[in-house]
């Protein structure tokens, strides 16, 4: 007899994570993968200014690594700065990777260890939209992650997600060979970030394991890190987002935000990631989090009207401060009550440029690009169910 799909999992996280304030001062403690280091960083200044690239110059020369910094990735990564970072750790003869900085940051690092050891085209390994699905040959360079800031998940999943630029296709590249070998969670790199980039980030998490709890693919270990991660979200976020020194706050969105990172490598996310990708794929200038919340109300209230899995949305809800939760709308009433405690109730698509004449411009991409993600919903979407969620969040 075959166990219920729900009472399974596959689970492969083999990155070595060190967790806590202080622990980037472990670095040069640690085994590394080489010893010429291609230090990754995004093309602001935060990271140079707040001391967290010097001090990691400093701890990778005390474990006896050289280095080389690119500082080209931008906020939403292109296969351009992909394609710079392999050329610069090529020339430099890098042996592996430090991914310094978050999300866009760590996934640019993946997509340049493939491309500084494997020949063609980004696009030749991705699997989903033109991409053409080619197998991985050489091992990619490791990677140690050290992540500032408490959103994607990357530190701790094989996934890496780029845009190219000329068919506005956000997709991704996945190998198991892409997890970091090790990675830096130290919330104390994390006390600089500005309150709205706090909750942008912090909501990327959230719907990570939100997504993961209403997939088809939920199971056990997926749902334990979910709802752990959810729960420390809707009590932490806010002071994060109020106080942005406060360390224990940072510390438990921070962890939240690692158990969101288990979750996507237990189970597929749902099509909100999908649809969310055709917006900043189209507006670059639009945070990932941002995106995600501006349409989240309006898409979870689909699921809930359509009794999608009635008893998850109740449960979610009590987790996140409502222990009285009995009905599945009650989930809508707790996100809408963490958006408006974290100041992000109210962001406006027109803000950075997006018109309601593409919406179906973004129904298509997320169908052709992303396609793979409405599969784990639990309810089909339409083609006019998709616009009309877009439609409902537009301001």
């Amino acid at each position: 007899m075959l166990l219920n799909p729900q009472k399974s999992f596959n689970m492969f996280v083999p990155t070595h994570i060190l967790f806590g304030a202080g622990t980037l001062n472990q670095l040069h403690e640690q085994s590394l993968p080489g010893k010429k280091a291609l230090i990754l960083i995004s093309n602001g200044k935060s990271t140079r200014e707040n001391g967290y690239l010097a001090r990691t110059e400093e701890q990778l020369q005390k474990a006896g690594v050289e280095t080389v910094v690119f500082d080209g990735v931008a906020p939403n990564p292109t296969v351009g700065n992909v394609n710079a970072g392999a050329k610069a750790a090529r020339e430099n003869a890098c042996d592996f990777l430090v991914a310094l900085g978050g999300g866009s940051v760590m996934d640019c690092a993946k997509a340049v260890a493939v491309m500084a050891t494997n020949d063609g085209e980004l696009w030749d390994y991705v699997s989903i939209g033109s991409g053409k699905g080619k197998p991985i040959v050489s091992a990619p360079l490791p990677i140690v992650a050290i992540t500032t800031t408490a959103g994607t998940g990357s530190e701790t999943d094989a996934g890496s997600v780029i845009t190219k630029e000329d068919t506005f296709e956000k997709a991704f590249v996945m190998h198991p060979s892409l997890f970091p070998c090790l990675a830096i969670v130290d919330p104390e790199l994390m006390l600089s970030v500005p309150p709205e980039f706090t909750a942008f980030q912090g909501f990327d998490a959230l719907f990570h394991s939100v997504e993961g709890y209403v997939s088809k693919g939920a199971n056990l270990m997926s749902d334990m890190f979910a709802l752990t991660a959810i729960e420390n979200l809707a009590k932490y976020l806010p002071r994060a987002v109020e106080d942005g020194k406060n360390l224990e706050a940072r510390a438990h969105v921070a962890f939240a935000n690692t158990l969101s990172g288990f979750v996507m490598c237990l189970t597929l996310l749902t099509s909100e990631h999908g649809m969310e990708h055709a917006l900043s794929a189209y507006h670059p200038n639009l945070p990932h989090g941002a995106g995600l919340t501006m349409i989240s109300r309006a898409y979870y209230e689909f699921f809930v009207k359509n009794h999608g899995c009635d008893d998850r949305f109740v449960r979610m809800a009590q987790v996140m401060g409502m222990p009285e939760a009995e009905k599945p709308e009650d989930f809508l009433t707790a996100l809408t009550r963490l958006q408006e405690a974290c100041g992000v109730a109210n962001l406006k698509m027109s803000d950075y440029g997006i018109k309601p004449d593409e919406f179906e411009t973004f129904m298509r991409n997320s169908r052709d690009v992303m396609g793979v993600m409405f599969t784990s919903d639990r309810v089909e979407m339409s083609d006019a169910d998709i616009i009309e969620v877009y439609e409902k969040s537009y301001k």
